[in-house]
């Protein structure tokens, strides 16, 4: 009789074999940087996790001395200043302390290129050699795991509040590493019920690249290193699909990696015969160019091409007794722009109860009849149950109070409104408040956006500069609202002689009709969020650019009440 040999491993059933995911060890880490190149950019702390079985096993957390000033744009992201990091070790010593920890492991990070490559790069310089670690990326995984509907965002903030990470991201490298371990975690729960149970089987499910995407890398070959907008074009030399970089040919290499797993980009990429690009001074350029290559061509695998944003607005209609009306062309006192049409309802029924709009159309009179006398009388007639019995002069004021509020001389309408709300809230009729709140809330957030580009565009010139993270300055040269001109001053260049040189081969650009001065409503928000990053200076302005005394900016407080209110209400699981 043999006695039980209980040294011996169980034997594994057929779902175990290979590295099963519960004895894996996994180090969860991030690094916080200088920038976004790991060539030219330093790390300035490193957080790191290592998990197995579910369970917390160690932690490795230290700023790194950079041997360089932080840009004033990544202290403002993650709170990091000279003065923390001046004291503390640098990367000669930091890294063969992250690669021991980290040895044997399976590496994991979020949007892993990113981390991986600082650590890969800082290896090459250092001397160390890379020890080719299996790697796993959340964002890829969460990509292939979770449906558009479920996880719109596959940023780390909104999956660590999907699986309702204990630690809330923050731009500190340990604060995010412990949330990518949860979110980690809730991935892995996913792909165990799909009998995803070993390492290999978890490395199998995340797509990797296809042969047609290999055979495809030569079309990156002679791609630049600098910023700009790439062209896919197809066998009839049509535009496919038009995106932007700040590095063009690391950008357009990524569609024949692995790292691009959405399958109607491969598609795309299956198809695609050449790739043009088109160099840009900075980012503001790329993307207005973006925009208007995606107008002029309409490439089949861009989304806003099958969804075009054209802008909707809403107007008063031409007649005795106006109303208002949700149009896609807007004129002089148009309320927008709304980026849909839900949006522009809401507001506009908003409108209606705040000015006395009535809400209903009139019976228009025969064709040739509506200049005599007894027409008016009868548009007059028919308004009597809409307008309460009142004549055209006694309508009037409910007109002016919409032109009024738009043009931001009055904000009587939204004084009504939450008056209304007040005796809504006191007669307990809750459901209706909060209807009428989140109508208040759209049409405000509409008012305040379009105020503040119309204020934009109606300067006939405006010179920007931003400060690049290289010691040079990013120049935009705007004319009623739109980009006529871009450039650059690179450190140690005079950049008034630029500014010149910018503003006389700068674009003709001849205001039209409408709010915006005819520019496309997209294109004015671009070059307006540009212009509002915290560090753009202006260098020079046509007229002053003012916004009108009783703006709705004014309200921008009631508005984060009400958002605070509305989040508070909605359901959560």
């Amino acid at each position: 009789m043999r006695t039980a040999d209980h040294t011996r491993p169980p034997q594994l059933a057929f779902d175990e074999l290979g590295t099963p995911l519960r004895e894996t060890t996994f180090v969860v880490f991030d690094l916080e940087t200088t920038g976004g190149s790991a060539d030219t950019d330093a790390i300035t702390e490193f957080g790191a996790v290592k998990v197995r079985g579910g369970e917390v096993v160690g932690e490795f957390a230290t700023l790194v001395d950079p041997g360089r000033g932080i840009p004033p744009e990544i202290v403002t992201l993650t709170g990091i200043t000279d003065a923390m990091v001046c004291a503390a070790p640098r990367l000669e010593e930091v890294l063969p302390a992250f690669l021991e920890f980290a040895a044997g492991s399976v590496l994991v990070a979020h949007n892993a290129g990113f981390d991986v490559g600082f650590v890969k790069a800082a290896c090459n310089r250092l001397g160390y050699p890379w020890p080719k670690p299996t790697v796993v990326c959340t964002v890829r995984l969460g990509r292939r795991v979770l449906s558009r509907e479920e996880a719109p965002s596959c940023r780390l903030s909104a999956l660590a509040a999907l699986f309702r990470a204990t630690t809330t991201p923050n731009h500190r490298a340990l604060a995010d590493a412990r949330a990518t371990v949860d979110v980690l975690h809730g991935l892995l729960e996913r792909v165990g019920s799909l009998g995803v149970q070993s390492l290999e089987e978890l490395l199998d499910y995340i797509p990797e690249v296809t042969a047609a995407q290999r055979r495809k890398r030569t079309l990156a070959e002679d791609l630049p290193n600098e910023p700009g907008v790439y062209l896919f074009r197809g066998p009839s030399d049509e535009v496919l699909y038009v995106g932007t970089s700040s590095d063009l040919k690391r950008r357009v290499r990524q569609y024949f990696t692995a790292s691009e797993t959405r399958r109607r980009l491969r598609e795309m990429v299956a198809l695609a015969t050449r790739v043009d690009t088109v160099t840009c001074a900075h980012s503001l350029e790329a993307e207005v160019r973006e925009l208007r290559l995606l107008a002029a061509h309409k490439p089949m695998y861009n989304r806003r091409s099958k969804n075009p944003r054209h802008a909707w607005w809403v107007v008063l209609t031409d007649e005795p007794f106006p109303r208002l009306s949700m149009v896609r062309r807007p004129r002089e006192g148009a309320l927008g722009p709304f980026r849909s049409r839900g949006h522009a309802e809401e507001a506009m029924n908003a409108l209606q109860d705040g000015a006395g709009i009535r809400p209903c159309a009139l019976r228009i009179p025969a064709q040739g009849a509506s200049h005599t006398p007894c027409a008016l009388a009868e548009l007059e007639r028919c308004a009597a149950p809409c307008a309460g019995r009142q004549t055209v002069e006694e309508y009037r004021p409910a007109v002016d109070a919409v032109d009024a509020l738009v043009g931001g001389r009055s904000l009587l309408p939204l004084d009504r409104l939450e008056r209304k709300l007040t005796e809504l809230s006191t007669a307990e009729r809750f459901e209706q408040a909060g209807t009428d709140r989140d109508r208040l809330r759209t049409l405000i957030r509409a008012l305040d956006r379009g105020q503040r580009l119309s204020a934009l565009a109606m300067i006939p010139e405006l010179v920007t500069a931003r400060p690049d993270t290289l010691g040079g300055w990013e120049f935009a040269v705007i004319r009623y609202g739109r980009l006529a001109s871009a450039g650059v001053a690179r450190r140690g260049v005079q950049p008034m002689p630029v500014v010149d040189s910018l503003v006389a081969s700068a674009e003709t650009v001849l205001p039209g009709a409408g709010p915006l001065m005819g520019a496309p409503a997209e294109e004015v928000s671009v070059v307006l969020r540009w212009v509002d990053r915290p560090g753009t200076r202006m260098v020079r302005c046509a007229q002053p650019w003012a916004e009108p005394v009783y703006a709705a900016a004014r309200w921008r407080g009631w508005v984060e009440q009400a958002d605070k209110a509305r989040s508070s209400m909605l359901p959560r699981d």
